[in-house]
């Protein structure tokens, strides 16, 4: 029975949140605070927390940032639950780390399937390298290697990477890639994308030239050329 843990400073909510997904079949804990969140932490780890960023105090986004800096809760899926509704929130809650969001009001229905959805996707997948050269990617263990030495990615570069590697030689469009890695609907203009691709080259060395860009399009990463 997978464990959650529900973050939200109005009780309602959270004894809702609570009341569903123990009658769902979930393991649940509420938490008004982010202090109080630490305290059930110390006690066990969840499968994965529902966090509001509207919180006394500590904000949801500040805790989101702690929480993915902490070693015991780094992969840990979170899923950011606000009344904002606002590309501004959604994008800083994604790029610090959120696996979903969800803006209230919400169904508790369409609840619990965000959550086995995002639960589904952090099962552990069959270990994978991926290949391109002296760039080398591990899907299980989450390392990016060139040459041989470590590269130190975000979870949103390694999971752009990742998308790109898979389909070598291919160009993807901009919101297929936007789509896959930050949950964005078709059409939504943001230089997110790009300023992670320029990050990207620049910490893969001479291994980030095979990042390449198609104006007006997408991106594509290049096998090198074999001698």
């Amino acid at each position: 029975m997978s464990l959650i843990y529900c973050v939200e400073d109005d009780r309602n909510i959270r004894e809702l949140v609570v009341y569903t997904l123990t009658t769902t079949g979930f393991e649940a804990r509420g938490f008004e605070d982010g202090k109080q969140l630490s305290e059930g932490l110390r006690e066990a780890l969840p499968a994965l927390i529902l966090l509001d960023i509207m919180l006394p105090g500590e904000d949801g986004l500040a805790i989101l940032k702690r929480l993915r800096l902490d070693a015991a809760t780094r992969n840990t899926p979170i899923i950011m639950l606000t009344a904002r509704d606002s590309e501004y929130d959604k994008v800083t809650g994604l790029d610090s780390g959120a696996d979903d969001y969800l803006a209230k009001p919400f169904g508790m229905m369409e609840l619990i399937s965000r959550i086995r959805a995002v639960l589904r996707r952090a099962a552990p997948p069959a270990s994978v390298e991926l290949r391109a050269g002296s760039l080398a990617l591990n899907t299980r263990s989450r390392t990016v290697t060139v040459n041989g030495a470590p590269v130190e990615l975000t979870l949103k570069e390694f999971e752009l990477l990742q998308a790109l590697m898979r389909d070598p030689g291919t160009v993807i469009l901009r919101d297929t890639l936007l789509e896959r890695v930050w949950g964005y609907e078709t059409g939504v203009e943001t230089r997110t994308l790009d300023v992670h691709v320029r990050s990207l080259r620049q910490k893969l060395g001479p291994a980030g030239e095979l990042l390449k860009t198609v104006r007006g399009v997408g991106y594509r990463l290049d096998l090198p050329a074999r001698a």
